[in-house]
C-alpha cells in the first residue's frame, strides 16, 4: 500500500501537467487548423492503443490513448500522427482537397503548426501572470549582504553593502536575476559592475562550479560566486497588466536560461546530464506537489515554455522540422521530394529517441537506479 501511495503521489501530479501541456499544445494546432478550413481527423491525448474517445459534429475523433506520454492531431491527408503526407493525396477529389492540410498554401501550413509552439508560450505566460496577479511576488534586492570566506567573491574583493548594477551588461533588477545568470555560468568569466557607496567598479570574477541540494534530496552541479543576499525582502503586488508583462518576462527567462544551457553542452563546458526525462519530470511533479499547488503550477509553465520551445528545433518529427521544410518549399517554390522528406523524418526520429534515451538514463542516475542494479550484481 505504501509503495501504491507513493506512487500515485507522483503519477498524477505528472499526468496532470503533462495532459494539460499537451493539451494546449495540439488545441494550438486543432484551433488554427480549423480557422484554415482544415479537417482534423483525430486529436489525441497520449500515444499508442485508444482507452476511449467520442466524435464530434465535425467528424474529429477525439481520444485518450494508452501512452500518457505526448499528444497529436492528426489532419486530413496526414499518414500519420508525424503529419507525413499520405500516399493518396493525388487520388483525391475537390472536396477532399478542399480541407486536406497538405493541400493548403504554404503559409497556412506554417502557421497552423507554429501554432502548437506558441500556444505553449502563451499558457506559460498566463500561468505565470496569473500567479503574479493573484499572489504577488516576494523578491529580494541585488545587494551583497555576506561575503563567503574564502570564495571567488571573497577572492575578487566584493563586500557586504555591494550593489549588483549588472553582469556582462544585463541589468540586475532582483537578487534573484544574478542567481540565474551565475547559476548557468560556471567557470566562465563574468564582468560585474557594482556599486559601492554611490561609486561604480568593475570587477571580473568566475564563478566556481559546486554541488548544491536541489530541496528534494538530490544534488546538482551550478555556478557560485560565493555571496549571500540581504535579510531584506520586498513585497510586489500586480495589477493585470502589469502581471501579463511579468508573465512574459518570465518566459522569456526561461527560454534564455535553455538556450545559455545547451549553447554550453555544444561548447564543452557543461555534461549534459542535468538533461532530464518522464522519469526526472514525474519525479519533480511529485516533489513539487507536495509543496503546494501553487509550485506545481509554476512547474507546469516551465514545462509549457520547455516543449513549446524544444518542438520548434528546426529537426525532422518536430515542428520546427516541419516549418525548415516549408522554408525551403518557400524559397524553391515547390515542396521537396518526398524521398528527402522520408529521410529527413528517418533522421529526425533517430534524434529524438538518441535524446529521450539519454535523459531517461540521467534520470535512472539521478533517481540512484544505475547504482542500487549495479549493486545487485557486483
Amino acid at each position: 500500500m505504501e509503495i501504491l501511495a507513493t506512487a500515485t503521489a507522483y503519477v498524477i501530479p505528472f499526468l496532470i501537467v503533462l495532459t494539460v501541456v499537451v493539451f494546449v499544445h495540439e488545441w494550438g494546432h486543432f484551433i488554427v487548423a480549423r480557422l484554415n478550413g482544415v479537417k482534423v481527423d483525430v486529436f489525441s491525448i497520449g500515444f499508442g492503443p485508444e482507452l476511449f474517445g467520442w466524435n464530434d459534429r465535425k467528424g474529429t475523433r477525439w481520444r485518450v490513448s494508452a501512452v500518457p506520454l505526448g499528444g497529436y492531431v492528426k489532419f486530413h491527408g496526414d499518414a500519420g500522427a508525424a503529419s507525413t503526407p499520405g500516399q493518396e493525396l493525388d487520388q483525391m477529389g475537390a472536396a477532399e482537397r478542399a480541407v486536406s492540410f497538405h493541400h493548403k498554401r504554404v503559409g497556412q501550413r506554417a502557421a497552423i503548426v507554429a501554432a502548437g509552439p506558441i500556444a505553449n508560450f502563451i499558457l506559460a505566460i498566463l500561468l505565470f501572470a496569473g500567479m503574479f496577479a493573484t499572489f504577488g511576488r516576494a523578491v529580494t534586492p541585488p545587494i551583497v549582504g555576506e561575503v563567503v570566506a574564502g570564495s571567488a567573491a571573497d577572492a575578487a574583493g566584493f563586500r557586504a553593502g555591494d550593489r549588483i548594477v549588472s553582469v556582462d551588461g544585463r541589468e540586475i533588477e532582483w537578487f534573484s536575476d544574478l542567481q540565474r545568470i551565475v547559476a548557468l555560468r560556471a567557470e566562465t568569466a563574468l564582468n560585474f559592475v557594482i556599486d559601492r557607496d554611490g561609486r561604480e567598479l568593475r570587477i571580473e570574477i568566475a564563478p566556481r562550479r559546486v554541488d548544491v541540494d536541489d530541496s528534494f534530496g538530490g544534488k546538482r552541479q551550478q555556478g557560485q560566486i560565493g555571496i549571500r543576499s540581504t535579510n531584506e525582502r520586498e513585497f510586489i503586488s500586480y495589477g493585470p497588466i502589469a502581471a501579463l508583462g511579468q508573465g512574459v518576462r518570465e518566459t522569456i527567462s526561461i527560454v534564455d536560461v535553455t538556450f545559455t544551457y545547451l549553447g554550453r553542452i555544444f561548447q564543452g563546458r557543461e555534461s549534459g546530464k542535468e538533461l532530464g526525462g518522464p522519469l526526472g519530470i514525474a519525479k519533480m511533479s511529485g516533489d513539487v506537489a507536495s509543496v503546494s499547488w501553487l509550485a506545481l503550477i509554476n512547474l507546469a509553465a516551465a514545462i509549457s515554455v520547455s516543449i513549446g520551445l524544444i518542438n520548434l528545433f528546426p529537426v525532422p518529427l518536430l515542428d520546427g522540422g516541419h516549418l525548415l521544410y516549408y522554408a525551403f518549399e518557400a524559397v524553391r517554390g515547390r515542396p521537396l521530394g518526398e524521398r528527402a522528406q522520408e529521410y529527413g523524418f528517418r533522421v529526425g526520429m533517430m534524434l529524438v529517441l538518441s535524446l529521450f534515451i539519454f535523459a531517461t538514463w540521467n534520470d535512472l542516475v539521478q533517481l540512484r537506479v544505475v547504482s542500487f542494479l549495479s549493486g545487485l550484481f557486483s
